[in-house]
């Protein structure tokens, strides 16, 4: 029995959904993370280092579970980004969290970064309203029940950067400084980077420090070590160079220096002048 092959020239192709297009099979989560929000919220963690606070009293912590309410134990919301400070990197000192408990830790986070979603974009932006009976939406828990102090929003589609400081009880969106933020509680602004992270060229969020310079990941910090180290030696290599190069041309000037010498002794001889005795 002969197979028929369909020949793939003549037959129709069958416009399969591409990533984009694909839903959540979590219908209740629309938003899950994506390859992008797990490096940038990396990128952050790694590079989030406040000056005026020791490294093992501030905890950062991405799409980690964020309990706020002990009247309804199972509310809680799942920032994209956090950061917290005055608390000790560990619970209780010694181990990895597993979530973070507000009546457990008693400190609010400082910072929440959600990074948009077309699912997601609405409650990010305080856009919906949190039905009857059901838990408050992201912007209400932030805003009225923890009070964050600095939310930030960040679109990955159009790249905008928006923040919204509280004053009073409400969020009211601020206006950047060339691109940043600055944050006066950790001495740090956040601000748009364009570069290379992971290999990946695009406009990522990154800390500036208060002269405007770039706050380095522990790897790019070693790396500029290595280049710095790899160019002093290269220094050191070429002055090395250029002092054997003026020794040796020391040398060779000396060298013609006693050949000369040696030529008008021997001029001296031949006429009946010993050089030795003037």
């Amino acid at each position: 029995m002969t197979m028929h092959v369909p020949d793939p020239q003549s037959s129709p192709t069958k416009a399969l959904p591409a990533m984009y297009d694909l839903p959540s099979e979590n219908l209740e989560e629309p938003g899950l993370p994506d390859v992008y929000h797990r490096w940038q919220a990396q990128l952050l963690c790694a590079s989030c280092i406040p000056p005026n606070y020791p490294p093992d009293r501030v905890f950062s912590a991405s799409d980690l579970y964020l309990y706020y309410d002990s009247n309804h134990l199972n509310w809680y919301k799942r920032p994209d980004w956090y950061f917290v400070v005055g608390v000790s990197r560990f619970y209780q000192d010694r181990d990895l969290r597993q979530s973070y408990v507000i009546w457990d830790e008693a400190v609010n986070p400082l910072i929440a970064i959600e990074f948009l979603s077309p699912g997601t974009e609405d409650e990010d932006l305080g856009l919906t309203e949190s039905a009857p009976n059901k838990p408050p939406t992201k912007w209400q828990v932030y805003e009225r029940i923890l009070q964050i102090p600095y939310y930030f929003v960040f679109s990955k589609y159009n790249n905008q950067l928006r923040v919204f400081r509280l004053i009073g009880n409400r969020y009211r969106e601020q206006l950047l400084t060339g691109s940043r933020f600055w944050i006066p509680e950790i001495q740090l602004s956040l601000g748009l980077w364009e570069g290379a992270f992971l290999q990946n060229e695009r406009l990522w969020l990154r800390w500036y420090d208060i002269n405007g310079n770039l706050v380095l990941t522990p790897e790019e910090f070693e790396r500029q070590r290595a280049e710095l180290e790899s160019q002093r030696a290269e220094f050191e290599r070429q002055q090395a160079q250029i002092e054997r190069q003026q020794a040796e041309s020391e040398r060779q000037r000396a060298e013609s220096e006693r050949q000369r010498a040696n030529q008008l002794a021997d001029r001296l001889r031949a006429m009946g002048i010993n050089p030795d005795e003037l």
